[in-house]
């Protein structure tokens, strides 16, 4: 039995009845076949009593779109250096140019994250409070080259950053990680060991003044490379204890540290600060941060993982805030279809609560996806068999690419009524778009419409699409 759905869409004619036929752009992804067009559609006017399973009411628009991307990785570098030049500079234009991914805002670590080739920070001289031995130097093997590639493709490219872990020496516990395992090998008891809802971070105005210096180093440093970094936020995931490097902090202690130190260097120098990044449920959090002096350096949120369960209260809260969705949840390196799908449910909820930018985590890692320091398998939007130089796009990269080539910056996202399998979202140049997927078994036929115009198609099972008129 085929499922019958209807959506609806619209450009020019969003108001008034239209008499004009006109062009629907249709894109496919399925198990067998990625991100094929199809032929094109015809939308007619609609009648007004015509019925409708879901409804895009171009009339109404939401949040303003910021972007896409990922995270600028040492390993996604390392990865897809090794292929040769004509593919690694496919690879890189697929990812950043128009006729591609489009990606135009993305993440980078500052110092070592879980998925770095190793510890490192740009400073480990222990008391070193005016920063004088600070260097950027690892990062000329492995972030700079790869965000310099992008930047060839997308001058305009967006970044902004977050620590993992602060210099080890501005830690009670001296380590970069937070709790035992791996090669650690710590005791119980041992003061490396922390927990949620402590501060790691030594809670004295010296070492927030060396941090807060520490950030306006990195920031100076990366602009003499050629690269600005717009927006910084002060922890990624300060309530997780981890093998890797990690740093819990309490929102007090948070915001101690950006009202008084990272909040003034920052706007000093003309940097944005965000609070994040917010991997719980707890909306608490949030106000603590932003109902102190801290709140007034804050311009905008970032949520993940657990976080997405607080982003609902928050936007409540502060309907103007810029909300992010900063790591898309990397599941364990299986690359499924299955998992593909769970992450549409997962953007889905982000969108519908006012994200306006949507980052995914790793874009490139080796076939074996285990195969990296803290040997933990993840899911990447690109496979790289460094060996034999081959590279594949698994399903989550065709999943991001049905948004981020269609969705340009500046786009507003859509309400909808009825059926909640769809997002929607107009454009600058008033284009409209409207991205779907049917996990099911079985084909779907959807009619769309919006305002006067109505189009019906039957979408493949197992498939994402993307309809632009």
């Amino acid at each position: 039995m085929i499922k019958k759905t209807v959506f609806i869409i619209g450009t020019a004619c969003l108001t008034a009845s239209c008499t004009q036929t006109a062009q629907v752009g249709w894109v496919s992804t399925t198990p067998e076949s990625g991100f094929v067009e199809q032929s094109a559609l015809k939308a007619t006017a609609a009648t007004d009593d015509a019925m409708a399973d879901v409804t895009i009411l171009t009339d109404k628009t939401l949040q303003e779109i910021d972007g896409f991307g990922g995270c600028f990785n040492e390993l996604g570098w390392v990865t897809i250096s090794s292929l040769n030049e004509a593919d690694r500079d496919a690879v890189v234009k697929d990812l950043f140019g128009p006729e591609g991914m489009n990606f135009t805002f993305c993440r980078m670590p500052v110092g070592a994250n879980d998925f770095a080739r190793d510890w490192y920070s740009y400073n480990e001289t222990d008391g070193d409070f005016e920063m004088k031995n600070f260097s950027i130097d690892n990062d000329r093997e492995t972030l700079i080259p790869f965000i310099h590639a992008a930047q060839k493709v997308n001058p305009s490219i967006r970044i902004w950053a977050s620590p993992w872990s602060p210099p080890t020496w501005m830690k009670y516990g001296k380590h970069y990680a937070c709790r035992a395992g791996g090669e650690l090998n710590l005791l119980d008891g041992d003061p490396n060991v922390s927990q949620e809802g402590a501060n790691m971070f030594i809670q004295k105005a010296e070492y927030f003044n060396a941090y807060a210096l520490y950030f306006r180093k990195f920031i100076e440093a990366y602009r003499n490379e050629g690269i600005d970094i717009e927006m910084i936020a002060p922890q990624n995931e300060f309530n997780s204890c981890q093998i890797f490097p990690s740093c819990t902090w309490t929102a007090d202690g948070l915001s101690a540290f950006i009202g008084d130190y990272l909040g003034p260097q920052m706007k000093e120098i003309g940097v944005r600060v965000m609070f994040g990044t917010m991997e719980r449920p707890n909306h608490l959090l949030v106000d603590t941060v932003m109902q102190r002096k801290s709140g007034a350096h804050i311009t905008g949120i970032g949520f993940q993982w657990a976080g997405k369960e607080a982003i609902a209260k928050v936007h409540e809260t502060y309907p103007d805030m810029r909300l992010m969705q900063t790591e898309s949840e990397c599941g364990n390196g299986q690359n499924s279809w299955e998992y593909c799908f769970y992450i549409w449910e997962v953007m889905k909820h982000y969108f519908n609560h006012g994200i306006s930018s949507y980052m995914y985590w790793n874009i490139s890692l080796h076939a074996d996806a285990a195969d990296n320091r803290w040997k933990w398998p993840q899911n990447s939007l690109i496979s790289v068999d460094t060996q034999n130089k081959t590279y594949r796009y698994n399903p989550e990269y065709y999943l991001m690419k049905h948004l981020s080539h269609f969705v340009k910056p500046g786009a507003r996202r859509l309400a909808t009524d009825g059926d909640e399998n769809a997002l929607a979202f107009i454009n600058p140049d008033k284009s409209v778009v409207l991205l779907t997927a049917n996990a099911t078994s079985n084909p779907q036929t959807l009619t769309v419409r919006a305002g006067g115009r109505l189009f019906s198609v039957t979408v493949p099972p197992q498939s994402i699409n993307t309809f632009t008129i």
